[in-house]
């Protein structure tokens, strides 16, 4: 797929590139695909999964940042092949019934936007938290509505030219939540199994998100 092209700024900036890189790795939007977004704000995530995607319907409860994800997807027309519904509600008002994919890029209201994925049949749900507490909260959530499969934390870090030589600034780590309202066939005694072959089931997880939370 070829980069987008962000021209329009939202202030909250927009998620960083390798990190939609790794969202759309676990999306896995194909053209018969209906992608849902939770926050669109800058329109990054909105515009790749529309180069992936069948359609897409982006919520942003701010007018002002949906009027850049507007400005950003019209930037990016050419690439674009999805049907893009853009619409300035707060989730889960708003949010379609019958979206096969679910993104959420931030926490407010996340429990009742869950409840939405559970009681529609999302099949692809995640989510990007930032903060620790917020993750453990969010990892949970997901436990309870029996949708969590993996738990995925990374950073990533930049080189700049420091006295000739290469130093690297760190962004914050990423907890990215990914699910599923959906039941498949081919699961083992109903568990989920990873492409990479890894189990990812919710009971199987040993590596927790901030516990201590609970």
């Amino acid at each position: 797929m070829p980069p987008i092209a962000l021209p329009h700024d939202a202030k909250a900036g927009p998620t960083k590139p390798e990190v939609r890189a790794v969202v759309q790795s676990k999306l896995t939007l194909t053209d018969d695909d209906h992608f849902a977004e939770v926050g669109s704000c800058t329109g990054a995530v909105t515009i790749e999964a529309a180069q992936r995607a069948g359609r897409v319907t982006a919520l942003e409860r701010k007018a002002e940042r949906l009027a850049t994800t507007e400005k950003n997807l019209a930037a990016n027309a050419g690439s674009v092949r999805a049907d893009v519904e853009l619409r300035n509600a707060e989730a889960p008002e708003g949010l379609p019934a019958d979206a096969d994919a679910l993104f959420l890029g931030g926490s407010r209201n996340f429990e009742a936007v869950l409840d939405h994925a559970v009681e529609t049949e999302v099949d692809r749900v995640v989510m990007n938290v930032s903060r620790l507490e917020v993750a453990g909260r969010a990892a949970q959530a997901f436990r309870d509505r029996d949708l969590l499969e993996e738990v995925v934390q990374f950073q990533v870090s930049r080189g700049y030219e420091l006295a000739g030589a290469t130093s690297f600034d760190s962004d914050n780590p990423v907890y990215m939540l990914v699910g599923s309202a959906t039941s498949d066939a081919g699961d083992e005694g109903g568990k989920r199994v990873a492409t990479d072959g890894g189990r990812r089931a919710a009971e199987g997880i040993e590596r927790d998100v901030g516990g201590a939370d609970r």
